[in-house]
């Protein structure tokens, strides 16, 4: 009977196609990636949306699809975290328009690329968005609830000192009270332009400082309106001295945040620091701090060296102290950085040094500086009030790459008509990676209209 045998044999094949289409639907909701939330303004009006905080789990394992993660989870055969490694815990800061933040994937891939580490990235969106006075009565129960699964993984095993914390803006303060909770054992804590508004004048109880972990870093771009402006570290990075941030527009009315014209003008300056140390990560170039009393006296060359450091200057990343090894670590101090605008962000410390004639220290100059082969060229106007003058600047290239130098007198011809001369015109770069020696040209008459240039020969040496 053919009939019977196709009748059987239909049979087995749907109920193998019906068990092949239920076992790759039951794989597909198995491997669901677990996702930040996001909340509206009407959720928020209504009060519907209470302060909710869940985490999410990336390792090397599954660094491109989030699990959510408990203390449940932890015993579960399907869980990726491993308590024999370093954890990473992200903590994202104030939303103001109640969106998830975009960037914590990138974070946290930057940081598995280097270390195999499990990363932990805690969600606390609901609590975080529109009104920020609320928001930072919110800051505390957050680190109180942090805190909790925390004991939660140290009776698994985990060891306090092996949590590195990374908070950007608000989420700075809320790693520092879990901190300020373990009374200061946590390992790390690096806060990415910790917040600033209602936090300038707080007592170190509410804030971020250098007690909330055994070794606290800070990164400063945006000190004059969403960063604090204060050192809340052992060693706190000032890039650019800690605000207005080569790049970001310097109107207000260049925001496409129409509701948020404020907001939209400062974002870029404040959200630079994530960006620079997702780049440092990345290992494409040494970006050093230099200690100094101020940003003034750093753009004046007077701290060109790390000597307090013994030499080695701080770097931002994920070595361990900065790569501090002096002990103990000096507290608050002051770093500062030039950086470009645009990924990896170096720029190296270019020291100019003019000495000029007595007669010529009112001398109006401009200077450019040339790397023909790279096409790369910074110019520099500048009008010297003493004999000695002495300016730092970025430029995007190491020192012993410079190809020429230029120097025109731009003074008004109402009070300038004659030469001005130059005792010596030196370029140095500092911190010193080649131990080079400084570039000098003496005794140099530039008059107006007839600008003097100087090729420099020279080859960088391989260290």
């Amino acid at each position: 009977m053919p009939w019977e045998r196709r009748t059987i044999l239909l049979c087995v094949l749907t109920v193998c196609i019906t068990s092949l289409v239920v076992g790759v639907e039951e794989r597909q909701e198995a491997v669901e990636c677990a996702d930040l939330n996001n909340t509206t303004w009407l959720e928020y009006r209504q009060q519907r949306v209470k302060l909710q905080v869940q985490y999410l789990l990336l390792t090397r394992d599954n660094k491109d699809c989030a699990q959510e993660f408990t203390e449940e989870s932890l015993t579960e055969p399907s869980s990726k975290f491993n308590r024999s490694r370093p954890t990473k815990v992200i903590i994202h800061g104030y939303r103001a328009l109640g969106s998830k933040p975009s960037w914590v994937k990138e974070l946290a891939q930057a940081l598995l690329k280097v270390q195999d580490v499990n990363v932990v990235v805690v969600d606390w969106v609901y609590g975080a968005s529109f009104a920020y006075n609320l928001v930072v009565e919110n800051y505390k129960e957050v680190a109180v609830q942090i805190s909790v699964l925390i004991n939660q993984l140290q009776n698994h095993g985990c060891q306090l000192e092996s949590f590195h914390f990374i908070g950007v803006s608000l989420g700075a303060h809320v790693a520092g009270f879990v901190g300020t909770l373990f009374e200061g054992k946590i390992g790390r804590i690096t806060g990415l332009d910790p917040a600033g508004p209602m936090f300038k004048g707080s007592d170190t109880f509410d804030r971020l400082d250098p007690s909330d972990a055994q070794f606290v870093d800070a990164i400063h771009t945006d000190s004059d309106y969403f960063g604090i402006s204060i050192p809340v570290g052992h060693v706190d990075f000032f890039l650019n001295g800690g605000k207005d941030q080569t790049g970001c527009a310097r109107s207000r009315f260049a925001s496409i945040l129409v509701y948020f014209p404020v907001y939209g003008y400062v974002i870029c300056d404040h959200m630079r620091a994530l960006h620079v140390y997702m780049s440092a990560l990345n290992g494409s170039c040494p970006l050093m701090g230099i200690p100094c009393h101020s940003y003034e006296d750093f753009l004046k060359g007077h701290c060109v060296d790390c000597d307090v450091f013994k030499g080695r200057c701080p770097t931002i990343g994920l070595s361990e102290n900065s790569g501090i090894a002096i002990s103990p670590i000096p507290k608050e101090q002051k770093l500062f950085l030039l950086t470009s605008s645009s990924p990896p962000f170096c720029a190296h410390h270019i020291l100019l040094e003019l000495e000029v004639s007595p007669l010529d220290k009112s001398a109006e100059v401009e200077v450019t500086l040339r790397t023909e082969n790279l096409g790369k060229e910074q110019r520099l106007r500048l009008r010297t009030d003493m004999t000695v003058y002495r300016t730092v600047l970025a430029y995007p290239v190491a020192l012993c790459e410079i190809d020429s130098i230029e120097l025109r007198n731009t003074g008004s011809r109402f009070y300038r008509q004659g030469d001005i001369h130059f005792k010596s015109v030196c370029l140095s770069e500092f911190p010193s990676l080649r131990r080079e020696e400084p570039l000098c040209v003496n005794n140099i008459d530039i008059r107006r209209g007839a600008p003097w240039s100087h090729d420099f020969v020279q080859v960088c040496s391989i260290y």
